[in-house]
């Protein structure tokens, strides 16, 4: 499951990508009761890969569904993102 954080900042692009406030965003949310098209889809996508520095398979974004889908997928990735680029910088 998500963090607060990951869920909170999908929350925000969604919230942005698509106009609405923020208020109305819960992790419940489905994409279809926020009446996005596919072009809103791939708005949102690039937003969410911009703002978690990932990459988001094409196919996968087509099966979520709702902010929580979404924030758990980016949790696993982030979660599979190598942890040494905090220790490069050499001495």
């Amino acid at each position: 499951m998500a963090s607060d954080s990951v869920i909170d900042r999908v929350r925000k692009a969604l919230a942005q990508t698509q106009r609405v406030p923020i208020e109305t965003i819960t992790p419940a949310t489905t994409f279809e009761q926020l009446g996005m098209d596919s072009l809103d889809a791939t708005n949102l996508l690039f937003a969410l890969e911009d703002e978690f520095d990932v990459s988001i398979e094409d196919q996968a974004a087509k099966d979520f569904r709702s902010v929580q889908e979404v924030a758990d997928a980016i949790e696993k990735l982030l979660s599979e993102r190598p942890q040494d680029s905090a220790n490069a910088g050499g001495s």
